[in-house]
């Protein structure tokens, strides 16, 4: 595709988002469907929730696209995409009524198990037995779908997050120009283009939140392609380009499970609500998390020789660093201890 044509690509997605998420929400307000501050909220007024009704659709749009333009039409990943959008109406079920934690998780495996077979090869490059690989594989991905979930808890966070994503696997396609990589870097684009038009309105102050229908969706999607392209030979930029993610949820919830807390239930004790909690303002710490990410994506291009395990440290400082600022960087006007 041409410069013009990858320009008409994302304004297209991007437009789309915009305008769409403009529609959802003034149906939510219209509605009243309305996320009310509790004592774990980090927001203070009542404001919309379900963006994801005009970003999830946009999103299974974008993929099914790739599939026709690629040439992908095994019945695998035409699963994998029916299995999103199931995804995408149990949560918004799960939105509106509250759904229990053991129907949700039934339903994210039998989603995930579908979405393996969309997979061309191991993601672990035979390192275990192919019976093995997809069975680790299984409980990572369910796994990255309730982190991004868990990690929408302060305005502009996710789309920051999903964008930066994005932006990565598509400057993958752009360097490493290999067949294997040209649909992943489509969608990688079409993303950041999706996250970018819901910016607009999930910009802090937010006027609407992504809510279970676009966070559960978006993780599920997110976490496909950085399964493909991990199992193409791109480990390493799977593993750096979501790692302030991986990193929080997984360190936070690894504390809360070691206390013997239920690890399901909402909470306060992300790096990135600590950081608000000081003081600091959720576009500071959404710009801090772009910021590093873009370091990041520095980190999985930068000199070609480098060894892909040093990669994976460098970006495990850039994470601590990135973590480290948020808990200790001083706050104008915050009461001092």
């Amino acid at each position: 595709m041409t410069f013009a044509g990858l320009a008409t690509f994302s304004s297209i997605f991007l437009i789309g988002s915009m305008l769409l998420t403009w529609g959802v929400l003034n149906y939510l307000r219209r509605k009243a469907i309305l996320d009310m501050p509790n004592h774990r909220s980090s927001h203070a007024v009542p404001t919309p929730r379900g963006g994801g009704l005009g970003v999830t659709p946009l999103l299974i749009i974008l993929v099914a696209v790739v599939f026709i333009h690629t040439g992908v039409s095994t019945i695998s990943h035409w699963l994998m995409l029916a299995a999103a959008a199931g995804l995408g109406l149990l949560s918004w079920l799960d939105d509106r009524h509250d759904l229990s934690a053991a129907v949700r998780f039934a339903l994210q495996f039998i989603a995930v198990i579908i979405g393996v077979f969309a997979l061309d090869k191991p993601v672990l490059g035979g390192m275990v037995p192919v019976w093995l690989d997809h069975v680790l594989v299984v409980f990572a991905w369910v796994w990255f779908i309730n982190l991004f979930n868990f990690m929408d808890g302060i305005d502009g966070i996710s789309g920051i997050e999903a964008g930066s994503i994005g932006l990565g696997v598509f400057i993958l396609a752009l360097l490493v120009p290999l067949p294997e990589f040209i649909g992943s870097g489509y969608i990688g684009l079409g993303i950041t283009a999706i996250m970018i038009g819901f910016l607009i309105w999930n910009w802090h102050p937010a006027k609407l939140f992504l809510g279970d229908v676009g966070s559960i969706p978006l993780g599920f999607i997110l976490g496909w392609v950085l399964l493909d392209i991990a199992s193409k030979g791109a480990w390493a930029i799977a593993l750096i380009l979501p790692s302030y993610y991986l990193f929080d949820a997984t360190f936070t919830l690894i504390k809360r499970a070691l206390r013997r807390e239920k690890i399901w239930q909402a909470h306060r004790e992300h790096f990135y609500q600590q950081a608000t909690q000081r003081g600091l303002s959720h576009a500071k710490v959404s710009a801090m998390i772009g910021v590093s990410n873009l370091i990041l994506i520095g980190v999985c291009f930068a000199q070609n020789d480098t060894p892909d395990w040093l990669r994976v440290i460098a970006a495990l400082f850039v994470v601590l660093g990135l973590v480290g600022m948020m808990v200790r960087m001083p706050v104008k006007g915050a009461p001092k201890a």
